[in-house]
């Protein structure tokens, strides 16, 4: 898992979220209304929700582009539990939430980096994206 997640609120920019992506090397944050998750937004989903459809990003939020209602497990779920999940909802991010508030992310880089860490894709899950 990791921890600590990065979050915004559902009246952020898209062009906001799309720079702190940019600037922390991210492929995803949360979106939070107060410390409660809304949902989660992805690089794929500001440029296929948002960014496609025209319009000025700076002027559109992340609440249309986000994916509401995510699939989230607890912190004391075991990794197959969160697995099956990304399986069954074809997800490659599980926000991990404890009393409705997000503590973290498992991603399928962690998973293979838990399964197995010289994998190929062990690898590309730790790596850090070019800016």
């Amino acid at each position: 898992m990791t921890g600590a997640p990065v979050t915004v609120g559902p009246h952020t920019s898209v062009a906001e979220v799309a720079r702190i992506m940019r600037d922390r090397g991210l492929g995803s944050v949360l979106v939070t209304d107060g410390d409660r998750l809304r949902g989660l937004v992805t690089d794929r989903d500001l440029m296929v929700r948002s960014v496609s459809r025209g319009g000025d990003p700076e002027d559109i939020t992340v609440a249309g582009a986000c994916s509401d209602d995510p699939v989230t497990v607890a912190p004391d779920d075991d990794l197959d539990h969160a697995v099956r999940l990304m399986r069954e909802h074809a997800v490659r991010r599980v926000p991990v939430v404890e009393d409705g508030r997000p503590v973290g992310v498992v991603s399928l880089g962690d998973v293979a980096m838990e399964r197995d860490p010289e994998s190929a894709l062990g690898d590309i899950g730790v790596a850090r994206p070019a800016t």
